[in-house]
């Protein structure tokens, strides 16, 4: 933990083991029991955005183009930011949730299911 600490203080970011269009599954919070795919990661801030997920609602004032009209102004609703700790990976074996693993013994980096051990990658 310490280590993690040190790292993200000077401006780093920890490796997630949750990628970019990944079915997750949220586990806490407001919206606890949905599904979604990522649709981003911020690996500096420990976030991810889930499709459908966190809905967060912008008041977007309208504004002109530079090849002329304007851009729609209004209410807008977008996914909100969501901690990495929040969610859990889909098994893509048995649709339920599953923590993560790292294999190298093939001599690359592959993500295996805990629950079932199938490969992720």
């Amino acid at each position: 933990m310490a280590a993690r600490k040190k790292r993200l203080e000077r401006g780093g970011s920890y490796p997630f083991k949750i990628k970019k269009g990944d079915q997750v599954v949220v586990i806490a919070g407001k919206d606890r029991g949905k599904r979604g795919r990522v649709i981003r990661v911020q690996p500096s801030r420990e976030r991810l955005f889930v499709e459908g997920v966190n809905m967060i609602k912008r008041h977007v004032r309208p504004r002109p183009l530079p090849t002329g009209g304007e851009t729609q102004g209004g209410v807008i609703e977008q996914e909100g930011p969501i901690h990495v700790s929040n969610v859990m990976l889909v098994d893509p074996k048995d649709g339920k949730p599953t923590r993560i693993g790292i294999d190298r013994s093939s001599g690359r980096r592959v993500r295996v299911s805990k629950r079932t051990g199938e490969v992720l990658d």
